[in-house]
């Protein structure tokens, strides 16, 4: 084979390059004695380099969530998708824990019930989205009897029902109090005492 300056090359049978001729005798010599190929992905290694080359590229990689021993081609696609000691968050509540765990809380937890301000109506948390296409409170549903004073108003007893809003300000509120207590409390508790005294 020749090169663009006319040189001529020779394939090296170890390592497959085109080496100039002149320079063949050595360097299959050296090729020989200091390289190998990667039986795996085919690189040329240095032979003093093929376990470090074989451990970060090619080994089994241990899953610390699991202990499971995954090929390191799916290892990230395990610890995203697969590991049953991944953490997920149930779709109720959001609370963090292993996918192992996750289909039991979620049956648990899918069964608690939430008042359902529109209609006043116990609905388990989940049945609320088909709930909330079919509730005879929505406003979506009663789009045809908007002349019509709404029965739902009240709760039959001269009362005025809470509205979903009314429930969350109050938490906000609360929350925003016992946050200010605690400030206060806490500058109090971990007040500096003067020097010198």
């Amino acid at each position: 084979m020749t090169t663009e300056t006319g040189e001529i090359s020779i394939v090296c049978n170890h390592c497959d390059r085109d080496i100039p001729a002149q320079n063949i005798d050595l360097h299959r010599v050296h090729c020989a004695r200091n390289l190998e190929k990667c039986k795996i992905c085919g690189d040329m290694v240095p032979k003093k380099h093929a376990e470090e080359h074989f451990s970060n590229t090619h080994a089994p990689v241990p899953c610390s969530m699991c202990k499971e021993t995954i090929a390191r081609e799916v290892f990230d696609n395990h610890k995203g998708e697969t590991c049953p000691k991944r953490i997920v968050t149930c779709e109720f509540c959001e609370f963090p824990l292993p996918a192992v765990d996750l289909a039991e809380h979620q049956e648990v937890c899918g069964n608690r019930t939430e008042l359902c301000y529109q209609c006043n109506s116990y609905v388990r948390l989940r049945e609320t989205y088909s709930h909330q296409t079919k509730c005879p409170g929505s406003v979506l549903n009663n789009v045809e009897s908007s002349r019509i004073p709404r029965a739902a108003e009240g709760d039959g007893n001269g009362r005025r029902r809470r509205d979903g809003n009314g429930v969350s300000n109050k938490r906000l509120f609360f929350t925003i109090a016992i946050t200010g207590i605690a400030v206060l409390i806490g500058s109090l508790f971990f007040q500096r005492k003067p020097e010198g005294s």
